[in-house]
């Protein structure tokens, strides 16, 4: 794009920032927690109508017994064209009624409530991005296909497939997660995340009159607690953190069973199956008692391939023809649905809003940063063809939708 029309986007957001509040506003009052698939149908809903504004087809993707996910691309295509992918969510970790706890307010450029960093704002954006392309005339040249899951807070294990497959075909995926710091950095790599449950089982007996006849699962399971936070120096950027224990029956009863809830985070492959050995060798250190380990990395780590470095290179020079300046995050400790995509296409992640406090009660935005936030994205969404890495396996992706109740 030349230097009037990236003014033109610009301007265009910053007079509609009132417009992208109020739809910030709306898609935060749409409570859409992961543990409630059908809440997702009102976030659904206002993407959906927004979309087909701007002469999208919309689909519904999964079954009722799922969460509920969106797919839409423009009416008009040249079929077997080049596509770059948009991703987000609009689940949220927050339980509904958490709105009516905590509403939605506004302190000076701050707008706060529960699932707005991450990420109502960031969908905001994504539809203005389109809506100010659409605005100033700046037709993408390549296909802009939009997903967004239902289940991207509790590890995507419905929406997967879709993205993996959406992900093989496209040029380069956008996702839309909350900018990383108060500089706003994107994000060209993160850490890969495991969950592990930790069982052990021992013996009861009654604490007072025969303990030796028991075998305590609580003082192993403190044992293998002391083993899993040594392996955080297994290597540099791994990460291990026992995050909830249980078990036992009663104060006068040898514990027969206890567990340990295990989060890991890993810069890289090496780092992944070197803590999974470690914690599948976890063996009994008290007589009479076993270990068992259930789990394993669930999202694979995303490196800071050339790829990703090179769209971070183009997202630096869009938004140097906006007036500003990016910063790159090089390792970001949570994961992503990036984690899927970077696996078969260059990814840019952390595109969606400047703020803070994700999963927090103070989560919040920085208003006077959306506009430009969507029209770095627009500006990116622009960039043509010639820009771009061909499609790893040089064909279209044949995407299956459902019908859905949305």
């Amino acid at each position: 794009m030349d230097e009037s029309e990236n003014t033109r986007l610009l301007d265009w957001l910053e007079d509609r920032e009132d417009d992208m509040v109020s739809l910030v506003e709306a898609l935060v009052g749409a409570e859409s927690p992961s543990a409630v698939p059908q809440s997702q149908r009102g976030p659904f809903q206002i993407l959906a109508a927004e979309l087909e504004r701007l002469s999208f087809l919309v689909w519904p993707v999964g079954d009722s017994s799922s969460p509920l996910h969106l797919y839409a691309r423009p009416r008009e295509r040249r079929r077997g064209a080049p596509f770059q992918l948009l991703l987000g969510h609009m689940d949220t970790v927050w339980p509904l009624g958490t709105l009516a706890a905590r509403p939605l307010r506004r302190v000076g450029d701050r707008l706060y409530g529960p699932g707005i960093f991450d990420m109502k704002a960031g969908l905001a954006q994504l539809v203005f991005a389109l809506r100010a392309l659409d605005a100033v005339h700046a037709t993408p040249t390549v296909l802009p296909v939009v997903f967004v899951n239902g289940d991207e807070e509790i590890g995507s294990r419905t929406s997967r497939p879709y993205i993996r497959l959406l992900a093989r075909s496209a040029c380069r995926a956008f996702v839309l997660e909350p900018a990383f710091g108060p500089g706003g950095k994107l994000k060209t790599a993160r850490k890969g995340v495991g969950r592990f449950t930790v069982v052990v089982r021992g013996r009861a007996a009654h604490a007072g009159s025969e303990p030796e006849e028991g075998a305590s699962a609580i003082l192993e399971l403190s044992h293998q607690i002391q083993k899993l936070f040594a392996l955080n120096d297994l290597a540099p950027g791994v990460t291990v953190n026992v995050g909830m224990i249980d078990g036992g029956l009663r104060p006068n009863v040898v514990a027969p069973r206890a567990t340990a809830l295990v989060d890991v985070r890993v810069p890289d492959e090496e780092g992944a199956r070197a803590v999974e050995t470690a914690i599948r060798a976890l063996r009994p250190v008290e007589h009479g008692l076993s270990v068992e380990v259930h789990g394993g990395i669930g999202r694979p780590p995303m490196p800071a391939a050339p790829a990703n470095r090179a769209l971070f290179s183009l997202a630096s020079a869009a938004a140097a023809g906006l007036g500003l300046a990016i910063e790159e995050a090089t390792l970001v400790g949570g994961g992503s649905d990036a984690n899927l995509t970077s696996l078969h296409t260059p990814t840019l992640d952390g595109l969606g809003p400047v703020g803070d406090g994700s999963h927090a009660e103070d989560e919040h935005v920085i208003v006077s940063r959306m506009p430009e936030r969507a029209a770095l994205l627009a500006a990116l969404l622009a960039s043509p063809a010639g820009a771009l890495s061909s499609s790893p396996n040089g064909r279209s992706a044949r995407f299956p939708m459902t019908a859905g109740t949305a």
